[in-house]
């Protein structure tokens, strides 16, 4: 298990359990293991998502992002929901931004 620290300083696991159901629901996520741990210490921005979860998005070339959902549970833990690549976001929810 990995853990990356999210831009609120909240430590957020990755399972290898979890990774390998990413993986399992879309194929492309395969080689980007090292780029969602990544995405949540530097992101571009962070997304308010559903029930409480936060979405860290980094842009890759010109018309795409990688986004991964995570919630904080609290100042001490947080955990990876999902990851996957996206053309267009939107911009009403920045809780954060670089």
């Amino acid at each position: 298990m990995d853990v990356a620290y999210s831009v609120n300083g909240v430590p957020i696991r990755l399972s290898d359990e979890r990774w390998r159901h990413i993986v399992n629901a879309r194929d492309e996520m395969a080689g980007y293991y090292d780029d969602c741990l990544r995405v949540i210490e530097e992101p571009d921005l962070v997304l308010t998502g559903y029930r409480g979860s936060l979405k860290a998005v980094k842009g890759y070339g010109r018309s795409r992002y990688l986004v991964v959902v995570y919630k904080e549970l609290s100042a001490e833990d947080g955990f990876r929901i999902t990851a996957y690549f996206v053309r267009t976001i939107n911009r009403r929810n920045v809780v954060w931004r670089r």
